[in-house]
């Protein structure tokens, strides 16, 4: 068996993975901040599964997502095209108000 050595100083800097606890607290606030930015009440059973929605999508998309977690404004884009409409639905809010909201909370 071959075994491949990464450079030991580039190893430090790979982040691992987070944890389910980590994601799901990070939607979480994700979403807190956002309807506040919206500046509209939300019922909290809408909000609990709009966090639902919004941590199963990170959750299959998550390799993706933590190869990128530097960069805000395509994590912004990725979340606009994949949670924005559900979650829109589900609210029964604007989805360009949402993504704007979600945007401007996020800082993408």
């Amino acid at each position: 068996m071959i075994h491949i050595r990464i450079n030991p100083a580039h190893e430090k800097h790979q982040s691992d993975y987070p944890t389910a606890r980590k994601i799901r607290r990070a939607c979480s606030n994700e979403l807190y901040r956002t309807i506040k930015r919206l500046k509209q009440p939300i019922l909290p059973n809408k909000v609990a599964e709009a966090e639902k929605i919004y941590y199963r999508k990170v959750i299959l998309n998550l390799q993706w997502i933590h190869e990128n977690h530097s960069n805000r404004k395509l994590l912004s884009d990725w979340w606009e095209e994949n949670v924005s409409e559900e979650i829109a639905a589900l609210w029964e809010v604007d989805r360009t108000r949402l993504c704007d909201a979600f945007r401007n909370a996020f800082g993408g």
